[in-house]
C-alpha cells in the first residue's frame, strides 16, 4: 500500500510519462515490484499506459478524485459564512452533509448556542433513509440512482418512527421535491428533529445538504416550516457562492432541460 502511493506520489513531476525502468529507480524498488504496482493501479483506473511510448501516466479516475477534493474544499469555504448566519438567525446547530455510499458525512458544522443542544461532531456518519440531510439527497439523485440506492439501503427501523419501507421512501422524496426542503422527527432518535436544503454546484447538481438539527421540543410543525424556509434560502446562498444561479437555469433554451426535468436530472413532481 505504501509503495503504491509512493509511486503515485512521482507523478507529482508533472511530467507527461514514465516508464518501468525510471519508476524502479526513483522508487529504489525491483522493476518486477513497479510492474505488479502498475497492472494493479491501472485496474482501478488510478494510472493507465501511453500505448505510443509504453511509459506510465496518471489515470482519469486520479482527476476525478482530484475534481471531488476541489469540491469539498470550495463546500467548506462557501458554506462557512452561510452556516455561521444560520445559527446567529436561528439558535441552534447548523450542518453542511454529503453523501457517501449509504450515509450521509457531516463535512461542516456549527453547535447551538443553546444550553441544551445536540452533539454531532464533524465527520459523523449518519443513514440516508431517516435523517432529513439524507432524505434530501436521496430526493435529488437521478431517477436510476436513486432506485439503485435504494435497493442496497440497509432500511433499519432505528424508532418507531423511522421510515423503513421503499414505498414510504419515494413518497418523500416526491414530497421533498416538491417543497424544497426535507424534515425528520424522532425518525433517528428520539427527541430529535432536523430540518434540510439542497445545495448545488455550478451545473445545478445537488452535491451537499444544509441542515439544521435540535431537540423536537423546540421544532414543532410550524417552527419546522419556519425553519424550512430559512435553511432553503441558505442552500440557495451557499450554492450561489459555489457559481449556481437558479436565474440563468430558468433561462435555459426548453431543449436543454424539459418541464419534466430537475436541473439534477430526476423527475420533478407536479
Amino acid at each position: 500500500m505504501r509503495n503504491a502511493a509512493r509511486l503515485l506520489k512521482v507523478f507529482l513531476s508533472r511530467e507527461e510519462s514514465l516508464g518501468v525502468s525510471e519508476l524502479a529507480r526513483r522508487l529504489d524498488l525491483a522493476k518486477s515490484t513497479v510492474h505488479r504496482l502498475l497492472t494493479t493501479l491501472a485496474a482501478e483506473g488510478l494510472i493507465e499506459q501511453d500505448h505510443a511510448t509504453g511509459g506510465y501516466r496518471l489515470g482519469i479516475v486520479v482527476f476525478e478524485l482530484g475534481e471531488a477534493v476541489r469540491v469539498h474544499l470550495d463546500l467548506h469555504a462557501a458554506a462557512g459564512p452561510v452556516l455561521a448566519s444560520l445559527r446567529e438567525q436561528t439558535g441552534e446547530s447548523s450542518q453542511v452533509g454529503i453523501l457517501d455510499g449509504t450515509e450521509v458525512v457531516y463535512v461542516d458544522r456549527l453547535e447551538s448556542s443553546q444550553s441544551l443542544r445536540l452533539f454531532t461532531e464533524t465527520g459523523r456518519r449518519v443513514p440516508v433513509h431517516c435523517t432529513s440531510s439524507g432524505k434530501v439527497l436521496l430526493a435529488h439523485l437521478a431517477d436510476g440512482d436513486r432506485e439503485a440506492l435504494l435497493g442496497r439501503l440497509p432500511l433499519t427501523a432505528l424508532t418507531p418512527h423511522t421510515l423503513a419501507d421503499p414505498e414510504a421512501l419515494r413518497a418523500e422524496c416526491v414530497k421533498v421535491r416538491r417543497r424544497g426542503w426535507a424534515e425528520a422527527v424522532n425518525e433517528r432518535e428520539i427527541g430529535v428533529a432536523s430540518v434540510a436544503a439542497p445545495v448545488r454546484d455550478v451545473e445545478g447538481t445537488v452535491v451537499a445538504s444544509v441542515s439544521i438539527g435540535a431537540p423536537v421540543i423546540r421544532l414543532g410543525a410550524a417552527r419546522r416550516r419556519e425553519l424550512g424556509a430559512l435553511v432553503a434560502e441558505a442552500g440557495e446562498a451557499i450554492s450561489r457562492r459555489l457559481g449556481w444561479s437558479p436565474e440563468a437555469v430558468a433561462v435555459r433554451p426548453p431543449l436543454l432541460m424539459s418541464a419534466t426535468m430537475t436541473p439534477t436530472g430526476s423527475t420533478r413532481e407536479s
